[in-house]
């Protein structure tokens, strides 16, 4: 960190003005010249326009010690992104390097190189120069809020109030806070150092900008999996998000880093994310708390600041009973903090912004939000809904009489469905005779937990071939029972740490599921808890055997017959469902099992099954072919769905899917033959149709005498960039 020469002198103080340590003001104590509210700043990923810093310049009064100068961290843009860092000097606050402006209509992102940086040249992720990779256990300490503080009431570091030295209790807190924040993360995780040859393949946004945004996605959520699963363990903080995005700024992972107005590249109508800073790792909105993101007037070449994206998340009286409009609330004044007062909107930052917008009509991209049916923690589901523009705003009376803005923003038209898809999905979870071109409300004739719903609206066919509805398999032949049932000793629930839990040690030491039931990684085999396990039915560790949880649409498809989708949304880890029907004896099948379309026969992973377990591979050090798909054995399970079987016997194949297979094992012990269950490979939307890879085509395991060229390829109808054309 480079800093001011040692002799500079300082401008006299009077008698009247009493020179103040760097460390009084603000508000901690200086331990390598670290101020404690601009590290969490970085951390919270929150995004400081340089502009807006400018507009509120430091106290005047003279610095006793010198001051560091923060460079811009890497993976950010300092011409277009919100810098984290700020310079300081002794009188005020330095301007720190320039950025560069445009002029006209926002830029379209386009390839090139990347501005060089204080640091040196910031290698990308396809680059041959190693990336310099850092653990997560030096990354800078989080503390999240005791209440989210949502569009909202976000206050950049450099405005913050600083404590004076009259409140010295107040001080000492903070510090012993922030020390123990940074014992917390003492622990060293080994990482690897250098990420280039894993990354090498690494999708650039300028080939395929919607590939790139799917794998910056996968990248994240696999860090963020696989950091809360070791977090639990060790006993550590939670906001394993904040730590997975710590790792993706320094390791170049970011994209979309130029902010524009209008669509993002590669980020689609509907897609959903279940934290924000997902959103900012995607470049569609920068501000990780901030629920206005805009272009400040020096960024945008003009006079005036432009608002390019808004959040509404509920914090606000906003008004969302319609679909194409958005009656949305200013930021400002509306602070949940118990400290801080309410007041009225000032017209200034993002209010101003919006403002300027509703003058020049431009586009801003509107994410809404929804509530997460599956999260214990009361989370939240946001929902990008296409671009915007604002027609009317004015001030208004809030309910808790102090004076607000408010926008009218509509919706521009032509645009794929997006938030008012959830709003015909609740309303069909509420009453299933609402679903129109319904066939049948329960497929399942109540075997499943939640009814599934049959619905034709593509032609006359009347339904799916006759079958008997089951909701798990049948074997042929008994199995082989050479070892007892593992169990656990667990008197309530597993937890992760304990060392005593024999179902952890059987996982390779770490539960694998997290609090919410996600998947932390894809392993050749899970064990769940058996029925033998002292633990109750609530564990952790019993997700799939729970069965379906979802609420499903078995649909008819233009061309691929009848399909599988969720009124739900799914995130990436969930469980979806197991492929249930007659488990075949492979020395008695004939090749008219392999002709059948349902038919279930484990292959090996493609590469987006392989490639989802990457970023929990970068944690560890481990060899680059740990995360191949030699790792996991083929298994001779063949089961078939044709007579008997349920919801799995519809997923269509797809050379993209978005679920992946994985073996579990809880109620025998022959891994031969384990339960096929399939979880989420991405975060899914409600009415996605959902796909797995059925691999390539040949003769099953145990056919004597057959070529599997007798097989006949069939072409492959999924229409995916990536399509192999045949399966």
């Amino acid at each position: 960190v480079p800093f001011l020469p040692h002799h500079t002198t300082p401008p006299v103080a009077s008698k009247e003005v009493k020179p103040q340590r760097t460390s009084e003001r603000f508000g901690g104590e200086r331990k390598g010249f670290r101020f404690d509210g601009v590290l969490e700043e970085f951390a919270m990923g929150s995004l400081i326009d340089e502009a807006e810093t400018g507009e509120q310049p430091l106290d005047p009064k003279p610095l006793h010690s010198l001051a560091p100068m923060f460079p811009t961290p890497p993976g950010y843009d300092v011409a277009i992104s919100d810098p984290p860092f700020f310079y300081i000097t002794p009188i005020q606050q330095h301007p720190g390097p320039a950025a560069a402006s445009f002029a006209g209509p926002p830029p379209q992102q386009h390839p090139g190189p990347a501005p060089a940086s204080s640091a040196g040249p910031s290698p990308g992720p396809g680059s041959a120069v190693p990336l310099k990779a850092t653990p997560i256990s030096a990354a800078f300490p989080a503390r999240r809020p005791k209440e989210e503080l949502s569009d909202e009431d976000y206050t950049p570091a450099s405005e913050k109030r600083k404590p004076s030295s009259s409140s010295p209790k107040r001080t000492a807190k903070k510090v012993r806070q922030a020390g123990d924040s940074t014992a917390a993360n003492t622990k060293q995780r080994p990482i690897r150092r250098s990420l280039s040859k894993e990354l090498a393949g690494w999708p650039s946004t300028s080939d395929n900008p919607r590939e790139a945004v799917e794998a910056t996605m996968a990248m994240f959520d696999s860090l963020r999996r696989r950091t809360l699963q070791l977090d639990e363990k060790e006993g550590l903080g939670r906001r394993a998000d904040l730590k997975a995005s710590v790792l993706m700024n320094q390791n170049n992972l970011k994209i979309n880093s130029l902010k524009t107005i209008g669509p993002v590249p590669g980020v689609e109508i509907g897609d959903i994310f279940f934290y924000r800073i997902e959103m900012c790792i995607v470049g569609l909105h920068a501000p990780s708390m901030a629920g206005i993101d805009y272009l400040s007037a020096k960024l945008a070449g003009r006079d005036e600041s432009l608002a390019v994206s808004i959040i509404s998340s509920g914090g606000y009286e906003n008004v969302e009973d319609e679909t194409d409009t958005l009656v949305y609330t200013g930021q400002g004044g509306n602070s949940r903090r118990k400290d801080k007062e309410k007041h009225d909107q000032k017209l200034e930052k993002g209010n101003l912004a919006l403002s300027n917008s509703a003058s020049k009509k431009n586009q801003i991209r509107v994410v809404r939000s929804a509530r997460d049916p599956f999260s214990i923690t009361a989370g939240k589901v946001y929902i990008y809904d296409g671009v915007y523009r604002i027609e009317d705003s004015w001030m208004d009376t809030a309910k808790s009489g102090f004076s607000v803005f408010k926008y009218r923003l509509r919706r521009e038209p032509g645009q794929p469905d997006g938030f008012s898809v959830w709003k015909m999905t609740d309303k069909w979870k509420a009453n299933r005779a609402t679903r129109e071109n319904a066939m049948v409300l329960d497929l399942s004739s109540g075997a499943e937990i939640l009814p599934v719903c049959l619905v034709n609206e593509v032609d006359g066919e009347r339904g799916p071939s006759h079958f008997k509805y089951v909701t798990g398999v049948k074997h042929s032949r008994p199995l082989s029972r050479n070892r007892p049932l593992h169990h656990c000793e667990c008197t309530s629930v597993c937890m992760p740490g304990d060392p005593n839990c024999s179902c952890a040690r059987q996982n390779g030491g770490d539960l694998p599921y997290n609090l919410d039931g996600v998947l932390a990684r894809h392993v050749p085999m899970l064990y769940e808890c058996s029925r033998d396990c002292h633990c109750t039915k609530d564990c952790r560790n019993r997700v799939a055997q729970r069965g379906v949880q979802l609420n499903f649409e078995v649909f008819r498809t233009r061309d691929r017959g009848w399909g599988l989708r969720s009124w739900d949304p799914i995130r990436a880890g969930a469980f979806v469902c197991e492929y249930a029907g007659q488990v075949m004896d492979e020395t008695n099948m004939s090749m008219d099992v392999q002709e059948d379309e349902y038919t279930f026969r484990t292959t090996c992973p493609n590469d987006k099954a392989v490639r989802w377990n990457l970023g929990a591979e970068l944690l560890e050090e481990k060899g680059a072919d740990d995360a191949t798909a030699e790792r996991f054995k083929r298994l001779p399970v063949v089961i078939s769905a044709k007579d008997a079987g349920n919801v799995a016997r519809f997923i269509n194949h797809s050379c993209s899917p978005n679920l992946l297979w994985q073996a579990v094992q809880y109620d025998h012990t022959d891994n031969s033959y384990p339960h096929i269950m399939f979880f989420a490979m991405k975060h899914i939307p409600p009415m996605t149709e959902l796909t797995y890879d059925y691999g390539i085509r040949g003769a099953p395991p145990g056919i004597k005498g057959k070529s599997p060229l007798a097989c006949k390829l069939r072409p492959c109808l999924c229409g995916s960039a990536n399509c192999r054309g045949s399966f």
